[in-house]
């Protein structure tokens, strides 16, 4: 592994495995990045649980050209071997979660060695997969606050995670699902959730993608096999989950996520993840984060 992936990381919790090294991390930027990142002998599996630095974006160096740079989503997998240059606008403190993942390990789930297509890998700079995203938030709970049998636990975690990955990848096709969007209009939809303003609109999403409501939700669920509104209403939660853990006021969230009060907003926080913001907050900040 190149030093430079460690050069501005601390790590908080590590786990050692033979699937995986699971680790939690804060990375401390001084300065916008630019640089190139390399993993040879693992997956590079990546979980921000903070904001990532203003307009994150990557491209695949020996694969694209110098200008194709697609955005970072909240969850990477940067393949062994492969060659990932990372840029920011900006610089910032971040945590992540973070999964070395053996490569044997993922390639036993796949039918032979995975060919890594040009949509693979744009389509592993942002895994928006609710089962991945619900595992690794399970595992992450797990790091911070370890249990009884807290290695066997992390083990088995880490092993559904490879299993979902793999489908993951192996479900990625040149062509979308059938009845589903296409993949450029996928991509204007997850670019205007990263906004962090008020939720858009059916009208406004059917508007973007040249569709009609009606298109347009009967494509998404095909696509990714959840209503639109649900995917909408979800990447709220997670947005806000990320601003609880700055110093943005409750309210300040609130607003700026177009909920029409505080006491709104603390209702459908606490109905999707079960405690209010004001307790999750709390919680971060015991644990250091």
């Amino acid at each position: 592994m190149r030093q430079s992936i460690h050069a501005d990381m601390s790590v908080d919790a590590e786990v050692n495995l033979p699937i995986a090294t699971a680790r939690l991390a804060r990375f401390n930027m001084a300065a916008p990045i630019d640089r190139t990142m390399q993993v040879q002998n693992s997956y590079w599996l990546d979980f921000c649980l903070t904001p990532r630095p203003l307009n994150a974006r990557a491209r695949y160096r020996d694969h694209w050209g110098p200008d194709r740079f697609k955005p970072l989503g909240n969850v990477f997998i940067l393949p062994a071997g492969e060659a990932l240059h990372t840029r920011s606008d900006g610089c910032s403190s971040q945590s992540s979660l973070l999964c070395l993942i053996n490569p044997e390990k993922m390639q036993q789930w796949f039918d032979g060695e995975l060919s890594w297509t040009d949509q693979r890998l744009e389509a592993s700079l942002d895994i928006t997969e609710a089962s991945v995203r619900g595992l690794l938030l399970r595992l992450a709970e797990e790091l911070r606050h370890p249990g009884f049998a807290s290695e066997a636990l992390v083990e088995l975690l880490i092993g559904q995670l490879a299993i979902e990955l793999s489908r993951y990848c192996i479900n990625v096709n040149e062509r979308p699902r059938a009845g589903g969007l296409a993949a450029w209009r996928l991509r204007l939809i997850d670019e205007r959730l990263r906004e962090v303003r008020e939720a858009p609109t059916l009208a406004e999403l059917a508007d973007l993608c040249g569709l009609s409501v009606r298109q347009l939700t009967r494509g998404f669920r095909a696509s990714r096999e959840c209503s639109i509104g649900d995917y909408v209403a979800n990447n709220r939660i997670d947005q806000a989950r990320q601003m609880l853990a700055t110093d943005i006021s409750i309210k300040a969230i609130a607003y700026t996520l177009g909920f029409s009060s505080p006491s709104s907003f603390c209702y459908a926080f606490r109905r999707a993840a079960g405690e209010t913001p004001g307790i999750y907050r709390q919680r971060l900040h015991r644990s250091g984060h």
